[in-house]
């Protein structure tokens, strides 16, 4: 077993009323509320309805599912405290109330700028940081991982509902943030410098307001050294997001370490499979953006795992992620489990009860 590199998971949740399902505008109270030991792995987000926490440098997964387990306590004791549940959904499933930003000088001249884009239902991911040794690094990473981010972003799709009503998609969020620029599949890049030049010009055109902007679903992290996967919705489980970081450090790897030319996907056929993942999830057909030919979707995951097995059986991670995998493929994704409970119980609270954390 190799030490691999390092691994971190942001995850972000839903502050919702116990009794209505609605989102309920209490973060202040929440942070207030967490113990010391883990407010500073709590950020403020946008909405006075979400609590983000991040976790510290892992090393591995073992490290990184007592990390996350510790902060979803401590987040879902201190929701409980303010008189709110925590709950890890991808999109506001019945309604948000409270729209206007948190009291931060930046978020305020987000809202200002993208106007209703910004007022929209708040929404809520988890992303992925995997250590690299600089930014050359990062951008080759992200250029190989397109073909695999849809499948990432099916198995991780986790929102179902609005509007206390199905959306006919399994990932809500990835549809409702589709009018966000430069959010999506990331561009090809032919260097960091490249990269950096394109943002550049982003920012110059008032596409961007700063780099912090740029919401591609692979990046060079802005604040860190790693590469940013940010493709998934918040994971309903501990255990899902294991699956999710496991897959992601594995990929980083594999194409880290991969020979010969990058495969080149036409930018069209790439946001096709990525809005057939966010359709339909595992239900039924992806679209390879390797051939743009549909496939089942389980065939294109047996061909991600049989791509990342030699590093997850280097890294330690392969026993894990196998028996993860196994049990979404019983359980289904978290959209799957949530439509599955909303159907035997009869309403959304039945289905918010499957990705409620519980202190």
């Amino acid at each position: 077993m190799t030490t691999g590199p390092t691994l971190g998971v942001e995850e972000e949740f839903l502050l919702l009323d116990p009794g209505t399902g609605q989102n309920a505008p209490v973060v202040e109270k929440v942070l207030a509320a967490l113990p010391d030991a883990v407010r500073g792995q709590s950020r403020l987000e946008f909405r006075h309805s979400m609590l983000e926490m991040a976790t510290p440098v892992c090393t591995g997964l073992a490290d990184l599912t007592r990390q996350l387990t510790e902060l979803r306590r401590a987040a879902a004791e201190a929701a409980e405290e303010a008189g709110a549940r925590l709950v890890a959904v991808g999109a506001t499933p019945i309604a948000d109330p409270v729209r206007e930003p948190t009291d931060n000088a930046r978020f305020h001249a987000i809202a200002r700028h993208y106007g209703p884009i910004a007022h929209d239902a708040a929404v809520c991911g988890c992303h992925v940081h995997v250590g690299v040794p600089d930014p050359e690094t990062a951008v080759r990473v992200s250029n190989r991982l397109r073909p695999w981010l849809p499948v990432l972003q099916a198995l991780t799709a986790n929102s179902p509902f609005y509007a206390g009503a199905d959306t006919g998609h399994a990932s809500w969020r990835s549809i409702q943030l589709r009018r966000w620029p430069a959010l999506g599949p990331t561009p090809h890049f032919s260097s960091a410098e490249d990269y950096d030049r394109t943002v550049a010009a982003l920012v110059a055109s008032g596409t961007m307001l700063d780099e912090s902007m740029i919401l591609w679903y692979a990046r060079p992290s802005a604040t860190y050294p790693t590469v940013e996967i940010r493709v998934a919705d918040v994971c309903p489980t501990v255990e899902d997001a294991v699956l999710l970081a496991g897959l992601v450090r594995a990929l980083v790897v594999t194409v880290t370490e991969a020979d010969g030319p990058e495969f080149r996907i036409p930018d069209h056929l790439l946001e096709a499979a990525h809005w057939n993942a966010a359709h339909t999830g595992l239900d039924t057909t992806l679209l390879d953006a390797r051939t743009g030919v549909p496939w089942p979707a389980w065939e294109l995951v047996g061909d991600l795992v049989e791509l990342v097995t030699p590093a997850l059986r280097g890294l330690g991670d392969l026993e894990v992620v196998a028996a993860q995998l196994d049990r979404i493929r019983a359980e289904g994704t978290g959209a799957a489990r949530q439509r599955r409970a909303f159907a035997e119980g009869g309403d959304i609270h039945a289905a918010l009860a499957q990705v409620t954390v519980n202190p």
